[in-house]
């Protein structure tokens, strides 16, 4: 299995320990960090653009977009955060590679670690990643 990340360079406290934790969970899992393919874009909205670009032009059978979104005083939050969305909706269901939203929306800093840290989202998304390749071949 070939895999990408995508991630922002927007709160890397919370994104490199995500990140790191992807990493880890696919190399316990068998996956050779040859297989991994990491890519950075400047913000969350351009996830969307990072994961499509990978689909299109990397070897790669399944993506995880790593973000996260911290909400502050102003509606940037949500509208980030539901446009990042749709776009992530819109490339599952119009691509041939499964992409996983691995991009935290929280209200705090504390509840974004309390994910990255406790929660280890980043194994889960790892994991799903990997059902999700298992998936797509199970139709080949």
């Amino acid at each position: 299995m070939r895999f990408g990340i995508v991630v922002t360079e927007r709160n890397t406290n919370i994104t490199d320990i995500l990140l790191k934790n992807v990493v880890e969970t696919f190399i316990k899992s068998g996956v050779s960090e040859n297989s991994i393919n990491i890519r950075h874009v400047p913000g969350n909205f351009d996830l969307v653009y990072g994961c499509a670009r990978m689909a299109e032009h990397g070897y790669i059978d399944a993506i995880i977009a790593l973000g996260c979104a911290i909400k502050g005083e102003t509606p940037h939050f949500d509208n980030i955060c539901s446009g990042t969305t749709a776009g992530m909706v819109r490339l599952n269901a119009t691509g041939k590679v499964p992409i996983i939203n691995g991009i935290l929306t929280v209200n705090t800093q504390e509840q974004a670690e309390e994910r990255a840290i406790r929660q280890n989202k980043g194994a889960e998304y790892a994991i799903t990643a990997i059902k999700m390749v298992e998936f797509a071949h199970s139709f080949d």
